[in-house]
């Protein structure tokens, strides 16, 4: 029996190598000019052999083996190409990836471009080369999306950045599919260090600000959708500046199955903080690896890992620090001068794995495994002793800008000993079905386990002219010194925690989208449908289990006008159940009955490409409308978020934004951006107020362009203008007592660069052989030298009893010198 099983195994493998042996496979990635890749290609090889590229621009076809071919590619908006390709040997594989090219003719006529699945989802489109190239203070990928409307930050050194309303953790970031996640203790911007996301490794980023499709996962505001390279050859960069330095390589196997990038960073914030008014020693190492490989088992199966290592180390002794605040006619300053020391780690680790399974020319599986861990700590003691008083104004003066008269003097001690570790693993499986040309059916089941183990113990100690602060307790009297204190001294504030929590989550999608038409015009409908369902338990916590459904839809409209003008409606049901973050209150305890916030999307847009000077050009514009209900309260400090963790307010966001890109200056892409938001909450029905991140306007301009008799020579700008936020108000602190507003915030970086060496100019011999690009350049952030302000610092004045709140002001103007490099 067990020679005639063995026999018949044989024989079917004989027959299965016999029957593969017959064929060769080409496959590639299509392109177009700007590198972006193409969807709806038809790719004909003869006698009935054909593909289409999906919207990834991948195809692969399976031709007969030993025998001359001729491929044809084909798109409505684009020239078409003819390729031969000479005997390919059985079982071959053969990459081939052409780049079609704008048919000038045709253009004017055209109705849908390439980026037509983008336009139609309401996805943003950024090209990766801008990415890298665009000054900023932290550059990136995040760096440009707030120069896009409803995208809002107001901390050059962060990389977090709030949309629509929403806060830091509204918003999902996908890299190749796999959900990425971000450190949970940050306290400032300056900790950070570096972004996931490493910007030499993308090929691909979209963004949508609200109203996205049920696939894209279970928060209120935005997503970042990103796909890193696969390598076609080897190749290589570095960029070198006095921020630090990422270096690059990329690389494929000689039978092309095995492909491979790598990137390496460092980032030193010394530069800006140093620059700031606080005096430190500061010794910041922020540092990552990161890999994206892929292999290519069979014609049909591909597996891909993403793997990150960071390790960022934040070591802050601050010294002195002025800040001058009040007005002219009543200047006021606060002095302060610091003992101790900070001691921040954040080291993270991450890997995934993804296997694509083409079973069919209809069928396509995913499946997808990720495991995320982050150990973080957060120790210090520092002691701040403060002089607040008259500044002298008198010019000419010897003591001009110094304090004379003292109306405030006091001390604060803050200590903290917090850590924490969080395990997060994931296992998910997506499904693509083409029914036919035009109907598609998207499915997706996902389990999630989050191991979370955190300390929290914090105190904060006042002293105003020997008297110890007490906590803001109502109906507490403090009659010394006329009469004896005999209570215990505590605290102004005290947080200390310990929590051990798990949390295990079942989520699942499933979208049909079609293609149709109305008339002689163009129409595309999705419908989808989100459900979550999730279970909090840990030691000493009561289980809790809930569930939310989340139904979505959209419309686009693509009249048969002479125009191109797209019409797009989009809206539904988001909910975001509670991360631990949003778990745990003020006091750091943790409540499991917390409800997923949920929002109600109506969005409205318009997208209209036209031309201008000969050149093209898009015109953007979304209006939108968000309900929110089971609303969250928080508080902001810099950038950590303090839940109120009761789900006790109610509130809306609405708005408009726009954006105008296109070749201004011929050859590159620049935009103009609008928006205007307002966004309030009523909290325990006591009225509406700001919400923490009601930005009313914004004015962003991101611009290119070179000098036309010295064309190597290039300049970028990038320019923000946002109205002032709400100023914050202290965690503990009624918010609806603290309803005033920072400064506006007002910033341009200016970046200027020379191309030594190009494609068009590459060196035959001598030490600049190697390089295919080299550019030297200048940087300049905050050309103006604007004081903006990201928070307040509350500081009280004991002889009034005025609360003060004094802004804490953000980097000055900093010179940076850059070398990026190309291999």
């Amino acid at each position: 029996m067990k020679t005639f099983i063995r026999s018949l195994v044989l024989a079917l493998f004989c027959i299965s190598a016999t029957t593969i042996a017959q064929n060769a496979t080409i496959k590639g990635v299509i392109l177009d000019e700007n590198n972006i890749p193409i969807n709806a290609v038809n790719v004909s090889a003869g006698n009935g052999i054909g593909s289409q590229t999906n919207f990834d621009g991948f195809y692969l076809i399976e031709v007969p083996s030993e025998q001359e071919i001729t491929i044809t590619f084909s798109h409505v908006s684009h020239k078409n190409a003819t390729i031969t390709i000479p005997s390919l040997a059985a079982n071959e594989d053969f990459e081939l990836n052409p780049v079609l090219k704008v048919d000038i003719e045709q253009i004017a006529q055209v109705v849908i471009s390439t980026k037509k699945r983008k336009r139609i989802e309401g996805l943003t489109t950024i090209s990766p080369e801008a990415i890298r190239k665009i000054p900023g203070a932290n550059a990136g990928v995040e760096n440009l999306l707030k120069s896009l409307p409803g995208v809002v930050s107001n901390n050059e050194l962060s990389t977090q950045y709030a949309v629509r309303g929403g806060n830091y953790d509204e918003n999902l970031v996908y890299v190749n599919e796999i959900e990425v996640y971000r450190p949970f203790l940050i306290r400032s911007g300056q900790q950070e260090g570096l972004s996931f996301v490493n910007s030499d490794l993308t090929r691909s980023v979209d963004f949508s600000a609200g109203g996205f499709q049920a696939k894209y996962g279970d928060k209120l505001s935005s997503v970042l959708d990103i796909e890193y390279r696969r390598p076609v050859s080897f190749g290589a960069t570095a960029d070198l500046s006095l921020l630090g330095a990422n270096v690059s390589v990329e690389g494929i196997s000689k039978n092309e199955r095995l492909r491979g990038i790598v990137g390496l960073r460092y980032r030193d914030n010394s530069l800006f903080v140093n620059a700031k008014q606080t005096e430190t020693n500061f010794r910041p190492k922020f540092a990552d690896a990161q890999t994206y490989l892929t292999y290519k088992f069979s014609n049909k199966f591909e597996l891909g890992f993403l793997g990150n290592i960071a390790v960022n180390q934040y070591d802050y002794e601050p010294l002195t620090r002025q800040t001058n605040f009040g007005t002219l006619a009543d200047p006021i300053a606060l002095l302060v001068f610091y003992e101790g020391q900070e001691q921040d780690r954040y080291n993270t680790y991450f890997g995934a794995f993804k296997g694509t399974y083409a079973a069919s020319d209809t069928y396509t599986a995913k499946f997808i495994a990720s495991a995320y861990q982050t150990t973080e700590q957060e120790y210090f003691d520092i002691l701040a002793q403060y002089r607040l008083g008259e500044v002298n104004t008198n010019i000419g003066d010897d003591n001009l800008g110094d304090v004379e008269f003292s109306e405030g003097i006091g001390s604060q001690l803050t200590h903290a000993r917090n850590d924490l570790d969080a395990l997060i693993f994931n296992a998910e499986h997506k499904g693509i079905i083409s029914v036919n040309d035009d109907t598609t059916i998207e499915y997706g089941v996902k389990y999630t386990r989050e191991d979370i183990r955190d300390r929290v113990q914090e105190y904060e100690i006042i002293d105003s002219a020997g008297f110890s602060i007490r906590p803001p307790i109502i109906d507490f009297a403090n009659n010394q010194p006329y009469a004896p204190f005999t209570a215990p001294i505590v605290p102004f504030t005290d947080i200390r925690a310990q929590n051990d929590v798990q949390i295990n989550r079942f989520s699942g999608f499933a979208q049909w989208s079609k293609a149709t038409t109305v008339g002689s015009n163009d129409l595309w409908l999705n419908a989808g449908i989100r459900s979550q369902n999730w279970t909090v338990s840990g030691d000493g916590i009561e289980s809790v289990t809930q569930t939310v459904v989340s139904p979505r839809a959209q419309v686009t409209l693509k009249p048969d006008w002479d125009m191109d003008m797209l019409f797009r409606l989009s809206g539904g049901f988001y909910h975001q159940p509670p991360f631990y973050r949003e778990l745990r209150d003020s006091t750091g305890t943790v409540r499991p009955d917390v409800k997923a916030q949920q929002s109600i999307h109506i969005v409205f847009g318009n997208d209209y490409s036209f031309k201008l000077w000969g050149r093209p050009f898009t015109l953007n514009s979304e209006i939108y409308y968000k309900d929110l209900q089971d609303v969250n309260p928080y508080t902001l400090e810099n950038v950590r978020i303090r839940y109120r963790a009761n789900n006790n307010a109610v509130a809306y966001a609405y708005g408009v934004d726009m954006r105008l890109a296109g070749e201004f200056v011929p050859g590159t892409e620049s935009w103009v951006s609008f928006g205007y938001l307002k966004t309030e909450e009523n909290i325990d029905d006591r009225g509406y107020i700001f919400r923490p991140t009601d930005q009313r306007l914004k004015f962003a301009v991101l611009f290119q362009d070179y000098v036309k008799i010295i064309p190597d020579l290039k300049m970028y700008l990038n320019l923000v203008y946002q109205t002032g936020l709400p100023g914050g108000s202290p965690s503990y602190a009624d918010p609806y007592d603290f309803q005033t507003r920072l400064k506006d915030y007002a910033r341009a970086d200016l970046g200027v660069s020379y191309v030594l060496i190009h494609q068009d100019k590459l060196k035959d011999s001598g030490l600049l052989k190697p390089f295919k690009e080299l550019s030297i350049g200048a940087e300049i952030f905050n050309i103006f030298d604007v004081q903006n302000s990201i928070t307040n610092t509350f500081v009280r004045d004991v002889y009034s009893k005025t609360q003060y709140s004094i802004p804490n002001f953000l980097s000055p103007r900093v010179f940076n010198v850059r070398l990026t490099a190309k291999f």
